[in-house]
């Protein structure tokens, strides 16, 4: 076999387990369960509402630079230019939104269902919502077919599929929130039992106690009397008088502090902000010294791999190279006068030009600062270490032509 045919050979080849592996997934795969209540929880719980947002702005504000073509990867679409792609990502997804709400919208996907699908229809990019979107596995290649609402069909050169990780299925991305439905549901329960205990008007851990046998009807005006006078939402503050022996006694050391769960819901919010990757304490509030280098470690470890996430889905597609711009985050820059520092040092020891250190920190160039900078030191140039030393026709060791 001659080394064109193996190659032939070698793009022709499929992977051998693809079989098996379309009959394990099933035939579709469609959106994973719990969904409705993650959703819900995105419109119902103040923490978790703010710390989406904060994830999907945050991931939304990063623009693209668009490189050149990648050797070597055969792209899905061919032939779209390069001004055409910058335009798409950075301006201009399509015909009806603008950039910033295409691209909240694909990380709301993202982040709520583990899956964002991209319809490209050879001119423009629209954001379907995953939830509705079914993944048809194919038993030569890796997909046969998308359907949208079990109606339109998509084929597999149309939709850019970006996917969470998931340990169920290698289509289908799996939500962050997914394994925080017990504790969603445990912070339900405890609010739910708070807001039932002040509608109710009950008073807990106490029983009135009678040496007599009272009758049902002196009980029962008893007891409406008590919840009338004592009831929490009036404030409980007016006096019982109590006679014929009655008495009060505790029955639990139960109080209403204790009833407000305030330290467990707490625990419960953080155990929802940890589930997304976003420190609480960027929703509590600090100083200078722990909010900086915990917004720092948000970017870098929870909206960056996001955003890369759709950086390497649109690579895939189109075959050109992209760089997220991280210029225009201020949390992921320097300090100003480290950068200063640290710039200065390059241009000085001759590693950089002024213009190379002026663009890295974003000023324009100026002519004629294009050549590196070579160190001098007290012997002489770097350049030639034999200039230097006592100047010529001085022979005096003091330095005087006497």
């Amino acid at each position: 076999m001659g080394l064109k045919e193996w190659a032939s050979s070698l793009i022709e080849k499929f992977n051998p387990a693809q079989a098996i592996i379309e009959r394990a997934e099933g035939t579709s795969k469609t959106s994973v369960p719990g969904y409705v209540k993650i959703t819900s929880a995105y419109d119902d719980v103040e923490v978790l509402r703010r710390g989406i947002d904060m994830l999907v702005n945050g991931a939304a504000s990063f623009d693209f630079t668009v490189t050149e073509k990648i050797n070597g990867v055969t792209p899905v679409i061919n032939g779209i230019r390069k001004t055409k792609l910058h335009n798409l990502l950075n301006f201009q997804p399509n015909l009806y939104q603008d950039t910033n709400k295409f691209r909240r919208q694909l990380y709301t996907d993202l982040v709520l269902e583990g899956n964002a699908f991209i319809y490209y229809d050879g001119a423009y990019l629209y954001v379907l919502p995953a939830v509705h979107m079914e993944i048809f596995p194919d038993k030569k290649t890796f997909v046969k077919k998308y359907k949208y609402m079990g109606d339109i069909e998509f084929l597999p050169e149309e939709i850019i599929h970006v996917a969470d990780n998931s340990s169920e299925s290698i289509y289908r991305g799996t939500s962050p929130l997914h394994s925080t439905t017990a504790t969603l549901e445990t912070r339900k329960k405890m609010l739910k039992f708070q807001d039932n205990f002040f509608n109710n008007g009950a008073v807990p851990g106490l029983v009135l106690k009678s040496p007599n046998v009272l009758g049902e009807k002196i009980k029962q005006r008893l007891i409406e009397s008590w919840l009338r006078e004592y009831n929490p939402q009036r404030g409980g503050k007016r006096p019982m008088v109590l006679d014929g022996g009655l008495d009060v006694a505790k029955l639990s050391d139960v109080n209403f502090k204790e009833l407000d769960f305030e330290q467990s819901i707490d625990n419960k919010d953080d155990d929802l902000l940890m589930a997304l990757g976003v420190p609480s304490i960027l929703l509590k509030g600090g100083n200078n010294a722990n909010i900086s280098p915990n917004l720092r470690l948000f970017y870098l470890e929870t909206v960056l791999p996001k955003v890369r996430q759709v950086t390497s889905a649109f690579e895939r597609f189109f075959g050109y190279n992209l760089e997220e711009e991280t210029a225009k985050v201020s949390a992921l820059q320097p300090d100003m006068k480290e950068a200063a520092a640290y710039f200065t040092t390059l241009v000085n020891g001759g590693v950089i030009t002024p213009n190379e250190a002026r663009q890295e920190l974003r000023y324009e160039s100026i002519v004629g600062h294009d050549d590196l900078r070579i160190p001098a030191n007290i012997a002489g140039s770097a350049a030639d270490p034999s200039q230097g030393g006592r100047p010529a026709g001085d022979n005096k060791p003091n330095g005087n032509n006497q």
